[in-house]
């Protein structure tokens, strides 16, 4: 790929993305094997005034060697100077740039009853500084091409020819282009304003519920909290600051009354979870609850997810993505949430959004809870969208098609 349009990319995540600020310190999560890319974003960055640019660096292989040679009780330790670190960030409100490369089937064969048990102990001492920073930060992730997931994507291909192949399709779904009249911060200025209209149409409606059908066996409903907003695209921080969270994004997204959902829905796309896949699964909710489920493949680790914590088998998303999408056009199977999540209509398992409640900004956490919204140490989207798809909105007992035929109905 060219270094050139590389940079384009990297420019637009810092200042459409992350919108990073003069005088913003940044955090940025990478991969050791990114190093170069992270450099070009970190550069970007202090080009918009970033006052400093800390790495966070990641590696799947130390990650796995990790859960396989340390105890549950080193695991499971949250050291001192690690909560300092994150008392920093609840002081500091960085920007937090995230850059996804992993291979999908990275953490293949790992003890997930292990990492499960270090997850929960660890969750409850980094949640209040989680808390800390609602609302408060500008966040972004983003995605560069890596040789494992490339190969996944495209094992026919050479090395080389799939890393390339994968830099394309993903620049693509972002609107980047070698092209020299391609300015994608004016590309996605209209694509916002695309979301903030059908935003505004879906919120004028205040839907009590909407319901899921399609013929491979997806008959769900759920209810929607009646001060709860559809968002999509960008948001805004308490401080005014505009954002993009996730790059690419084609959803149009709320947040579902907690415990009021019945019926079974079907996925159509496999989900990558902690480095391992779950294909062909189902998912039955009685009371608001998952209560019966079942997979082809990755069941033990579906099981997993589940029972992470209480609000696990709850729901905390509906999203909305018409199946002319581009990336669903685009035929390519990502094995990567970031991408594969905007290419269908999708639910997520787990926490809520507290900015799907009106006036969130002026809320604590606790208010946004009790108006319905899920609390959970996981978010997992996973897919539902088919071509036949028809979803529903009611109001007062009056049905209105939102999707016919995979589509937006209007």
């Amino acid at each position: 790929m060219k270094k050139s349009t590389m940079r384009k990319y990297a420019k637009l995540i810092v200042r459409v993305g992350a919108n990073v600020q003069k005088g913003q310190p940044v955090l940025l999560y990478v991969s050791v094997d990114q190093s170069e890319f992270a450099a070009m974003v970190a550069e970007e960055c202090y080009r918009a005034g970033a006052s400093r640019v800390q790495m966070e660096w990641s590696c799947q292989t130390i990650t796995k060697l990790a859960y396989r040679h340390q105890s549950l009780k080193t695991l499971s330790t949250v050291l001192p100077w690690q909560e300092e670190k994150f008392k920093q960030m609840a002081e500091d409100c960085p920007c937090r740039i995230h850059i996804a490369s992993e291979d999908p089937d990275g953490l293949k064969g790992i003890n997930m009853e292990k990492m499960q048990k270090a997850q929960m102990a660890t969750y409850p001492i980094i949640k209040p500084y989680r808390d800390a920073i609602e609302s408060k930060h500008q966040w972004t992730i983003a995605a560069v091409p890596s040789a494992a997931w490339a190969k996944k994507v495209f094992p026919d291909m050479k090395k080389s020819q799939a890393i390339e192949a994968l830099w394309e399709a993903i620049l693509n779904a972002v609107r980047v282009s070698d092209d020299p009249d391609n300015d994608p911060m004016i590309e996605w200025a209209r694509h916002n304003e695309n979301f903030k209209k059908r935003c505004n149409w879906l919120n004028a409606q205040k839907f009590d519920y909407l319901t899921y059908k399609s013929a491979n066996g997806t008959d769900f409903r759920a209810d929607l909290i009646p001060e709860g907003i559809w968002c999509g695209g960008g948001e805004y921080t308490k401080q005014g600051n505009y954002f993009n969270p996730n790059m690419p994004t084609e959803e149009i997204f709320t947040s579902p009354m907690k415990g009021k959902a019945e019926g079974k829905v079907v996925s159509t796309k496999p989900l990558s979870y902690q480095g391992q896949l779950i294909e062909n699964f189902w998912i039955r909710f009685e009371g608001g609850e998952a209560v019966e489920w079942d997979a082809e493949k990755g069941k033990e680790l579906l099981d997993r997810m589940l029972s992470m914590d209480e609000g696990a088998r709850r729901l905390g998303e509906l999203a909305l993505i018409p199946c002319s999408s581009p990336i669903n056009q685009s035929g390519i199977l990502f094995y990567e949430t970031l991408f594969d999540e905007n290419a269908s209509c999708h639910l997520a398992l787990g926490r809520g959004f507290n900015d799907c409640i009106e006036d969130h900004l002026n809320k604590t956490n606790e208010e946004c809870h009790a108006l319905g919204i899920n609390e959970s140490m996981i978010h997992v989207d996973f897919m539902i969208g088919a071509p036949d798809m028809e979803i529903t909105g009611y109001k007062n007992g009056v049905a209105t098609p939102i999707f016919v035929g995979g589509e937006w109905a209007n």
